[in-house]
């Protein structure tokens, strides 16, 4: 008989299977290195409504706050995902971005106390899951407060910063912010401490300060939000040309351009240096028309990708004294940035967030000493 005998076939490689690569990331849209404007938006109405007001407003990016901002929510606080996943279709259907979200105004990351310490903690991390949850891609909170001025009151400034630090490691605690845990660069939402008046013994009005806290953290993915009025106050001179040029060298020097992902664009009812935190209507304020369009159109601070940051957006969080205010404000923008009406975002006519139920009340003069409703008043609005 003859031996039967199996062919033995030649190996070859282009038979193995390999599978598709892992497509990289697509930039959003919002990082085109276009303008981006927007203004704080109210939730009152729903989540979605917040995205209608901005678009009726004229805006292309918003900031809005995931929970009432004045109160401390329960423990948890959740936002139900047909709500969320309703928000996000809805966000992409209108095309706005950067979304950015306020912290709640009572989290104190500096402070001395245990028990709003771990208050403050459980807060901040119930903010992020919420931001997550909405897709948000930036999340800011001011540092909170801590250290007096008087010897042996309170913690010194080093210890408050090192405190502000870890609590926002032990906030981000089980929060998948990155792709690759401790690699900050592929991040979907990204934390941002915010520039502080200098009011009391805030913490954050010096950028170097700003700077402390980032290195204390270097695996989150840190950046910072930069309050024009903020800056101001706290003795920054970018109401002239020169201080402006002296600002952004001070912001290179310190924190990094590429780390300031957001402007809050604020005028100011309060004089240079006073460290009182008061935001007025552009160009009505002590900052003025024209050191604003040299902020806007700074290539440093742009949304370039050549000379500034993609997607930097520019935030108002200016009064409401009177119906239209908010729509005044974000077209004043668009003007100073150079964006010819027909070019924008299409304002609706003869829409404000100002509660029908104040619409009554006389408006402000420009040059009034009243205080401005407080940012969470006029976002509510």
């Amino acid at each position: 008989m003859t031996a039967s005998h199996t062919p033995i076939l030649a190996y070859d490689s282009s038979d193995e299977y390999r599978p598709e690569p892992v497509p990289e990331p697509q930039a959003p849209a919002w990082r085109d290195g276009s303008v981006r404007i927007g203004i704080h938006t109210s939730i009152a109405g729903g989540f979605a409504d917040s995205l209608e007001s901005a678009r009726k407003l004229g805006c292309n990016a918003l900031q809005i706050f995931s929970a009432s901002p004045r109160m401390w929510p329960r423990v948890g606080a959740r936002i139900a995902e047909i709500d969320a996943a309703e928000f996000r279709a809805k966000r992409a259907e209108l095309g706005l971005g950067p979304l950015v979200i306020h912290a709640n105004y009572l989290i104190n990351l500096a402070t001395s106390d245990p028990v709003m310490r771990v208050r403050s903690i459980q807060a901040y991390h119930d903010e992020i899951v919420r931001a997550v949850a909405l897709g948000a891609d930036y999340l800011v909170v001011h540092p909170g407060s801590c250290c007096g001025k008087a010897p042996g009151r309170g913690k010194t400034m080093e210890q408050g910063i090192r405190d502000v630090a870890q609590a926002l490691r032990q906030a981000a605690r089980g929060v998948r912010l990155c792709a690759k845990f401790g690699d900050p660069r592929d991040c979907r939402l990204r934390l941002l401490l915010e520039n502080t008046s200098g009011m009391g013994m805030a913490i954050g009005s010096r950028f170097e300060e700003l700077k402390a806290i980032l290195d204390g953290a270097p695996e989150l993915p840190l950046g910072v939000c930069l309050d024009t009025a903020h800056a101001f106050h706290a003795g920054y001179e970018i109401h002239t040309e020169a201080g402006l040029a002296a600002t952004i060298a001070a912001l290179e020097r310190t924190v990094g351009l590429s780390r300031v992902a957001v402007l809050h664009v604020n005028d100011s009812k309060t004089p240079f240096a006073s460290h009182v935190d008061r935001h007025e209507h552009i160009g009505r304020g002590h900052i003025g028309l024209e050191a604003f369009r040299r902020i806007l159109n700074h290539p440093s601070l742009s949304a370039s990708a050549a000379t500034g940051r993609p997607g930097r957006a520019f935030l108002l969080e200016t009064p409401i004294d009177a119906p239209g205010d908010d729509r005044r404000n974000v077209r004043r923008l668009w003007d100073l940035v150079g964006v010819p009406v027909k070019q924008a975002p299409r304002a609706q006519n003869g829409f404000s967030m100002m509660p029908r139920a104040r619409r009554s009340e006389p408006a402000a003069r420009p040059n009034s000493k009243r205080p401005a409703p407080s940012r969470a008043r006029a976002a509510k609005g």
